[in-house]
Parts: structure tokens; C-alpha cells; sequence
């Protein structure tokens, strides 16, 4: 937390010296009681001590006096609050790779229902875009507010033949481009492959121009290392290149994430939705703490006058 006006704070000197009378004036006030009479005869003719209330109204009535002090002062907080607006690009490797069984029933039906479900979860507001990449990159649908057709389109991919993880960027960043010129929403790229570049432009080519365009790369690195998949009779071993994909996240300021089953793929869906629909901003919460002050004022009142038949 900051202040706007921290000078004000200066304020709460007062506000310690206030409590420190009041310790001293109670403790006076027991040394004056004691002096009255003998201990006995006191206990029989003083009426029951309140005890604890007697000190609650003065209490909460200083504690009061705090927070206004520190409301005054203008306390600025960093609060997470929901985007308005975002663009999010899902980038899928359809290559026959994610055919691998190493993740029942095999790495391409747990993967689309992944993205489904992150899709789903994403703010009604925020436009999303499907590309598919292997040999090539093709736009399947692009980003727009219309959630329900990139689902329709997850469930429809088809596999085929390479990977081209630099062409998926590059046209990832081409349907960017077609959402508003003028005033471009927050944008991010969410790329899942669980092979290395075979196909297409180089990586480090596509990392640039994301770099360029300020749009972060978040990639995801899936499947185990020892999986395989079958072509003509012979086991191929199909493991994620993790190197490059970090190499890409890292470059556009994007996050790494590393998937080796369906839960741990779930959880990686659920902490990018959750860090590209929301976002951290400075605001002056001035009518939160002063509120906080007047239910404190208002409880000393309140109990005072339950109590003692009077305000503090």
C-alpha cells in the first residue's frame, strides 16, 4: 500500500498520544479507587466493574481515529480486477505426433478439451481465434467474440503431417492485426506443440516479429519424453522439444509451461486464463478505509450507549 498525501500521516502522533493519555488516565483512576477505602469495604460498595466493555467504546472509537487518519492520506492499493478487453490466439499442433498414446486416450483428444474448457472459461468479452498448425499455419477462426465457433472448430481439427511452430506465430500475429488497428486490445498468442520446428519459418524469426508487435507467447510443452507414436509398423519417439519452446516464451515475455499429462495440461489452461483475464492495477481505495473508520466510529457509539447510557 502507498498514499497519495503521505504527509497527513503525521496525523497518527495525535492519535498515539491520545491512547497513551488514556492508559495514563486509567491507571490514575485506579490509584484513586484503591485510596478511597480499604479493599473489603470497596467490594462491597462499588457496583459491578463492566470490566473489558468499559475500555471496548474508547478502543474502537481511537481505532477509528487511525483508519480516518490513513484515509485522509489518500492509500492507493494494488487490486486485481477483470480485463475489459483482450485478444487471445489459441495455437494448436495438429501434427500426427499427437497421436501419441503416452496420455490416454492419446495426447490430440486431451489436448482439445483442454483448450474447449479454456476457451469456455474465458470473459464473454475477450475476443478468441483458433490457428492450426503442422506442414503449414491456417487461421481456423478468427478472433472474435463468438466463443462457441473456435469450440466448434477445436473439436473439428484433424492431424497431418510436420510442425511448423514458427508459421503458427506468424499467423497468429496476422490475425492480431485484424482486430481493431486503431486501438489494439491486449493481445497473447497460447501455443501448445509437443514436437520441434520441421516445417516453416525459423522460431527465432516468429519470437522477433511477436516481440515486435509487443504480443507474449505462451507455449506449452506436451507430452512425456518418452513418447511414441506408430507410422508404418515402427515406434517414432515424439518428445516435446521444451528447449525451444522456452527459448520462444522467454523472448516475448510470454510464460513455459510443461504438460505431461491431462491434469497437469488442465491446471496450465487454468493459470493462463487466470492471468490473461485479470490484471493488476493501482487504486485509491480512500472510500473503503474511511468506511472502515465510520463502522468503527459507529460501533463505539453504539456500545457506549448500550453500556453506559452515553456516547464515548
Amino acid at each position: 500500500m502507498r498514499f497519495e498525501q503521505p504527509l497527513w500521516l503525521w496525523l497518527l502522533v495525535l492519535v498515539a498520544a491520545l491512547v497513551a493519555a488514556y492508559l495514563v488516565a486509567q491507571r490514575r483512576r485506579s490509584k484513586y479507587a484503591v485510596r478511597f477505602a480499604t479493599l473489603p469495604m470497596l467490594e462491597k460498595v462499588a457496583p459491578t466493574r463492566p470490566g473489558w466493555r468499559r475500555h471496548a467504546p474508547a478502543v474502537a472509537f481511537l481505532a477509528a481515529l487511525a483508519v480516518l487518519t490513513i484515509a485522509i492520506a489518500r492509500p492507493v492499493a494494488d487490486i486485481r480486477v477483470p480485463r475489459e478487453r483482450a485478444t487471445v490466439l489459441v495455437a494448436m499442433d495438429v501434427s500426427n505426433s499427437m497421436a501419441a498414446t503416452d496420455v490416454a486416450p492419446n495426447r490430440f483428444e486431451v489436448a482439445k478439451q483442454a483448450a474447449v474448457e479454456f476457451v469456455e472459461d474465458l470473459p464473454e468479452k475477450f475476443n478468441v481465434g483458433l490457428v492450426s498448425f503442422a506442414r503449414t499455419a491456417t487461421v481456423v477462426t478468427p478472433p472474435s467474440t463468438n466463443h462457441q465457433a473456435t469450440v466448434d472448430a477445436i473439436n473439428g481439427l484433424e492431424l497431418t503431417d510436420s510442425t511448423a511452430i514458427g508459421e503458427a506465430v506468424l499467423t497468429s500475429l496476422q490475425a492480431v492485426r485484424t482486430i481493431d488497428p486503431e486501438d489494439p486490445p491486449p493481445s497473447r498468442i497460447v501455443l501448445l506443440s509437443d514436437g520441434g520446428n520441421t516445417s516453416g519459418r525459423p522460431i527465432d524469426e516468429a519470437a522477433e516479429a511477436a516481440t515486435q508487435a509487443g504480443v507474449p507467447v505462451s507455449t506449452i510443452a506436451y507430452g512425456t519424453p518418452d513418447g511414441t507414436v506408430n507410422i508404418e509398423g515402427r515406434d517414432i519417439p515424439v518428445p516435446a522439444d521444451t528447449e525451444a519452446l522456452q527459448s520462444l516464451a522467454d523472448a516475448t515475455s510470454g510464460e513455459f509451461y510443461a504438460a505431461e499429462s491431462d491434469e497437469q495440461l488442465r491446471d496450465v489452461y487454468s493459470d493462463l486464463q487466470s492471468s490473461i483475464g485479470w490484471t493488476t492495477e493501482p487504486r485509491e481505495i480512500t472510500n473503503l478505509v474511511a468506511g472502515v473508520a465510520l463502522a468503527a466510529a459507529l460501533l463505539a457509539a453504539l456500545a457506549s450507549l448500550l453500556w453506559f447510557s452515553r456516547l464515548p
